[in-house]
């Protein structure tokens, strides 16, 4: 029972943070290996989780999304499928012992992301790229995205800003469809491989859908920037966290 609750609690704030500025990942993944699940099921569940959320961004930004060149849009989302599948792929073949080493650099790296991702997205703005490099840049981030979720959607925003998009809304949209898209390929390769602690995972998209809705006025109401440093916070917390567990 104490289980369930720091997991239902862990998913309605991860809902609440991915409504308001992002990195609920952040609580969800640690809840579940606080809970004794091992850390590579941790991660597919967790990703199985807060899976829901991005269909209703996805779906909220459809106009801007139909305004997209039909080609370019095809393009990234064909690459981001490849590696959205070839991150899959590459987290079922790493070992628990492998993830649990790697993680504590990707949660300090999603935490970077997510503090920096403003600057990165404004030094981005004075680059552009095209062609082929558009291809490989939504490939190189899926692959980190089907491997390990934190810290996907502040990548994507700036590789979007690498690409010469500027219409915030329209680089939101895009974001929500490539995070759905990937985390559907995602969550079919863990349901298949079996990985998913499914009681868990049910419970959890449970509360991060309600947190989801809940953050709406949140979203509204709290300082954009002491949400951000509460994130930060917490990203930080989980990276100390972890990196004192893979010394200890």
């Amino acid at each position: 029972m104490h289980d369930l609750l720091v997991l239902t609690a862990a998913a309605f704030f991860a809902g609440v943070l991915n409504t308001v500025a992002g990195g609920g990942t952040f609580l969800t993944f640690p809840a579940l290996v606080y809970a004794g699940v091992p850390p590579v099921a941790a991660n597919a569940t967790s990703t199985v989780a807060v899976f829901p959320g991005y269909l209703g961004g996805a779906i909220g930004f459809r106009k801007e999304i139909a305004a997209l060149d039909r080609k370019l849009l095809v393009r990234i989302v064909a690459a981001t499928a490849i590696g959205g599948l070839a991150g899959s792929l590459l987290l079922l073949a790493s070992s628990n012992d492998a993830f649990s080493f790697v993680v504590p650099f990707l949660l300090a790296f999603a935490t970077l992301a997510f503090a920096f991702g403003d600057r990165v997205q404004a030094w981005t703005r004075e680059k552009r790229t095209g062609g082929n490099q558009t291809t490989t840049g939504a490939l190189l981030v899926s692959i980190y995205g089907g491997y390990f979720n934190g810290g996907l959607g502040i990548m994507l925003l700036a590789l979007f800003s690498l690409w010469g998009m500027r219409d915030l809304n329209v680089m939101n949209g895009l974001k929500s469809v490539l995070s759905f898209l990937l985390s559907a390929i995602s969550v079919a390769t863990f349901a298949i491989a079996g990985i998913v602690e499914w009681p868990q995972a049910v419970v959890m998209m449970v509360a991060a859908t309600v947190g989801g809705y809940a953050g709406a006025p949140l979203a509204r109401a709290l300082p954009r920037r002491a949400v951000r440093g509460v994130v930060i916070l917490v990203g930080a917390s989980m990276s100390a966290v972890f990196f004192w567990r893979l010394l200890a």
